[in-house]
């Protein structure tokens, strides 16, 4: 049985709610989690309504919701997901788009290891390199992606070490548990650079896009928060805080 676990936790404040006040359940790809608690606070004081998230892979996500589920809104890390959920009528026909494009990066809680052009790959000096499961997370298979097409993939394959989610692997990173790992750079990213340690944003033409997508799924049809939120993140307010974690459009 797939069991889904929210977070017992409102990622919002309550100010200026009203009596026209909702909850939205939203499953949110765990790179997003950082910026999602801007936009929740954000996203409150402008409608009233209280995001109520659970972060995790995109992959486990579409088990959990064809097992019923409860969100009402889904926050992928990619777009062939809420493609398939739409297609299979999972979510509301039309209300899919891209949120945000991700990027990746090499990162080391460890100053000086990963240089800035990634050249630690070929030279090794280091034990594990973690990175999400690419079957389920995005940022995994563009993790996998990229050694494939620097020609490393099959020297470092002994190296991998899976995590989950890419929330996941960011953790085996910071934990010491991996000298190295692939992450969104928004996990890493503050201020308009790679805040600690030391890091390398990989070159777009390294792997495929990472389009995240969102979707209003089907039990969030007609609910005013679901709906709100949507309409949120189209705006100008949004867009500059995804823009500030180093994602784009």
């Amino acid at each position: 049985m797939i069991i889904y676990r929210p977070v017992l936790f409102v990622l919002a404040l309550l100010v200026g709610a009203d009596a026209g006040a909702d909850q939205v359940t939203v499953a949110v790809a765990a790179n997003f989690a950082a910026p999602l608690q801007e936009i929740a606070a954000a996203f409150a004081r402008q409608s009233g309504h209280t995001i109520v998230p659970s972060f995790g892979s995109t992959g486990r996500f579409y088990a959990q919701i064809k097992a019923g589920a409860p969100f009402e809104v889904l926050l992928a890390a990619d777009d062939a997901t809420p493609l398939r959920l739409e297609q299979e009528g999972d979510g509301v026909a039309g209300s899919r788009f891209t949120y945000a494009i991700g990027r990746l990066a090499l990162w080391s809680r460890k100053q000086g290891l990963v240089d800035e052009r990634g050249e630690v790959l070929r030279k090794g000096g280091f034990r594990h390199l973690a990175l999400a499961n690419p079957r389920l997370a995005p940022y995994g298979a563009a993790g996998i992606e990229t050694l494939r097409t620097l020609g490393l993939l099959d020297t470092l394959q002994s190296n991998l070490v899976t995590a989950e989610s890419v929330g996941q692997a960011y953790q085996f990173v910071a934990s010491g548990n991996a000298d190295l790992g692939f992450v969104a750079l928004s996990q890493v990213y503050k201020d308009g650079r790679i805040a600690e340690g030391s890091g390398w944003i990989v070159p777009r033409g390294l792997h495929q896009p990472i389009r995240q997508d969102a979707l209003l799924l089907v039990r969030g049809k007609g609910k005013p928060a679901a709906e709100a939120l949507l309409g949120y993140l189209r705006g100008d307010q949004a867009k500059a805080i995804i823009k500030s974690f180093g994602y784009t459009w």
